[in-house]
């Protein structure tokens, strides 16, 4: 393709001081220059999206679609004046960054206002609920049961909800795809308790889930048919079938794994044991429960290397025919077909989409794994699931790729240069190695922002796991999935069973290593987030040494904010639980009241520590590595008598369960200006946060 011609000097030519320029700012202008070239623009419209959508999600107040259409237009208008028009082209690129923002914040407001459904606006009395099971999720105190209401008593058909998801904590007897009746207490979805967590109440509105719950007894079969429509009738029978191959799966590869393979092929986790789930989360493996890239890769891979060889081991047809063009449509199909029966979840919508480019790209004779592919899945997701871009799911996989597209394509440049400086086998360990490395890189700073937590033993598990997932339990699998149709696809799972086995060995002795989990004494702020993913996105989209130049150039004022930023010492959630700091900069988890909210998701992998038994408890408490003092936990007669009294240097600060409550959560903060009390986000004109919301 045509490259921009660049302006200004080159490389060791004479600068505009007469001087000659040093090797290392003419690499760093080379490189700028050519984010500006034709081949990076999609990329760089990619970002521009991305950034407009979290522009979108920062503001307080919710815009009105129809300017944000107009300025779209507007700004699609002058970019393409800009083009077609000699003289303005110098200012094509500042319009295209221009266009992205406009489109992706207006992207965001359309999708917005496209899933508006009702949400319950405050806990409501216990009332009977009639609808279809849809998704059965692993939880703590119970099944969490995802609902498709068909009615609710006492509510009107215009306020009732759409969707609800209620714990089960009895023995559940009613699968996905049955009509249900059960007997539930609901509340609207919680809000975060800490700034800047997880907002689950705005990923709730995405899903059109208007409240969660409990269920109190059990949830029983009802006699009305399926819901009207031939989409919900599919996707009824999609999850019933879902959850008869889960049960299947379960069964079939072994007590030990059958579980973990399930989760696989399915999606449905409801069958893995929490310590297996921890042990993956601790080793760094967690990202193989995600029905993500890595599994749509594979079976798509997989199905596209089988189809291409053998359709290239008949001669007559491979010396007509692009053998490689059937085999891309076979592992569309397979892919597809993958999609649909492991759930469609966000993350599997992402992968497919990215699948369906780089096999439409083999197709269309472009080249399949490119940063120009990459930037159009990017596009088409953040276009489809702009909610996606704030995500730690969206943040993670697209980072991992963009850096292991832009790293392979290096080195397959360099290899180039050189003649087979690696052998076969020696360049697939080295692949192996560089992919964890790279992988885990470019995801660290999004799962510290998102978990403050990083596996220790990261890399090391990935390097012992993947080639077991790569080269045997992903075959096992298609051996499994062929030997179906001649009745011996349960020995197949078997075998993929035995292979798991191997994997969880691997995630509980990496888990059981010392300081495997290492939980970081101070949470990274946006600020040094955003500048990590700025600097990855230019390690993309730059050339040559200019990508590490650039990098580094965020990177140290990143790592000087996060330095800078401080020390949460203590924080109450509404679910009850109170976290502390200790002596030794890590958060203690303890127990003090029976809550209804959610802890902080960066909080999740909490070690819980003990309460002496007493009314009252003494709980020494840290300010960053110095003992500044204690915290005195009172659990009292009734819920609503518990307090804390926590003593820093010469503050006494009081709190008690109802403060918490009406607050939405505490924090207690330790920073340069002193201490700082920070309550929970306060409710705005969202509409997954209204102010009449509880």
């Amino acid at each position: 393709m045509q490259k921009l011609r660049r302006p200004g000097w080159q490389k060791h030519k004479v600068g505009p001081e007469g001087k000659r320029l040093g090797p290392a700012i003419a690499a760093l202008w080379d490189s700028l220059w050519s984010i500006t070239e034709i081949d990076s623009r999609p990329l760089l419209l990619g970002f521009s999206l991305c950034a407009g959508v979290i522009v979108y999600f920062s503001q307080s107040a919710e815009p009105l679609v129809w300017p944000c259409v107009a300025a779209t237009i507007a700004a699609g208008a002058v970019y393409l004046a800009a083009r077609a028009i000699w003289w303005m082209s110098p200012v094509s690129l500042p319009l295209l960054i221009v266009l992205g923002l406009t489109g992706g914040f207006t992207a965001a407001a359309i999708r917005t206002a496209n899933v508006a459904a009702p949400v319950v606006k405050e806990q409501t009395r216990p009332m009977m609920l009639e609808g279809w099971i849809t998704e059965v999720e692993p939880g703590t105190k119970g099944a969490r049961l995802r609902i498709n209401v068909h009615a609710m008593s006492g509510v009107s058909p215009d306020d009732t909800p759409k969707y609800v998801r209620v714990t089960h904590r009895l023995n559940l007897q009613v699968a996905p795809g049955r009509f249900v009746r059960c007997y539930v207490q609901l509340r609207p979805p919680p809000s975060p308790s800490l700034p800047g967590d997880y907002d689950f109440r705005r990923q709730a509105w995405f899903e059109q889930l208007g409240g969660v719950g409990y269920v109190m007894g059990r949830c029983r079969g009802g006699t009305l048919g399926a819901p009207r429509g031939w989409s919900k009738q599919l996707g009824l029978d999609v999850s019933a079938f879902r959850r008869r191959l889960a049960e299947h799966v379960n069964i079939a590869a072994g007590e030990r794994a059958g579980g973990f393979a399930a989760a696989l092929i399915s999606g449905d986790r409801s069958f893995m044991n929490t310590a297996d789930q921890d042990a993956l989360r601790a080793s760094g493996l967690s990202h193989l429960l995600a029905i993500s890239g890595l599994h749509m890769a594979m079976v798509g891979g997989l199905v596209f290397l089988i189809v291409w060889r053998t359709l290239a081991l008949i001669e007559p047809l491979a010396l007509r025919i692009a053998v490689q063009k059937p085999a891309a449509v076979a592992a569309l199909v397979a892919s597809l077909t993958y999609l649909v029966i492991s759930g469609a979840s966000v993350s599997t919508q992402r992968a497919f989409i990215m699948s369906a480019v780089v096999f439409g790209a083999v197709l269309a004779d472009r080249a399949a794994l490119s940063l120009r592919s990459y930037a159009i899945a990017m596009i088409l997701v953040v276009l489809l699931q702009p909610e996606s871009v704030v995500t730690p799911g969206f943040q993670m996989s697209f980072a991992a790729s963009g850096a292991l597209i832009a790293t392979y394509d290096a080195w397959s440049r360099r290899r180039a240069e050189q003649e087979r400086v690696l052998g076969s086998v020696s360049f697939t360990w080295a692949s192996l190695f560089v992919t964890s490395l790279i992988a885990g890189t470019a995801t660290a700073p999004f799962a510290i922002y998102h978990f403050d937590r990083l596996a220790g033993f990261g890399l090391m598990a990935n390097l012992l796991a993947m080639p077991i997932i790569s080269f045997v339990s992903a075959p096992l699998a298609a051996l499994s999935l062929i030997l179906t149709p001649f009745g011996f696809g349960d020995l197949g799972l078997r075998l993929f069973g035995y292979s798991l086995e191997a994997v969880l060995a691997v995630a509980h002795w990496t888990a059981s290593l010392p300081n495997a989990a290492v939980t970081l004494p101070i949470s990274m702020p946006v600020t040094t987030l955003l500048l990590s993913a700025l600097a990855i996105g230019c390690a993309m989209a730059a050339k040559g040494r200019a990508r590490l130049l650039l990098a580094s150039m965020l990177i140290v004022p990143a790592g000087g904010l996060w330095l800078q930023a401080d020390i949460v010492i203590a924080h109450w959630s509404p679910s009850g639980d109170i976290f502390l700091r200790n002596e030794h900069d890590e958060l203690v988890r303890y127990q003090l009241v029976d809550g209804d909210g959610l802890p902080p998701l960066r909080y999740a992998n909490t070690e819980t520590g003990k309460l002496c038994g007493a009314s009252a408890c003494k709980v020494s408490v840290a300010r960053g590595k110095l003992p500044a003092g204690t915290a005195t936990l009172y659990q009292g007669a009734s819920p609503d008598a518990a307090s804390v009294e926590l003593r820093l240097d010469e503050s006494v600060l009081d709190f008690s369960w109802p403060d918490v409550r009406q607050a939405g959560g505490i924090t207690v903060k330790s920073g340069r200006h002193g201490l700082d009390v920070v309550t929970a986000p306060k409710c705005g004109n969202r509409p997954w946060r209204t102010c009449d919301q509880s």
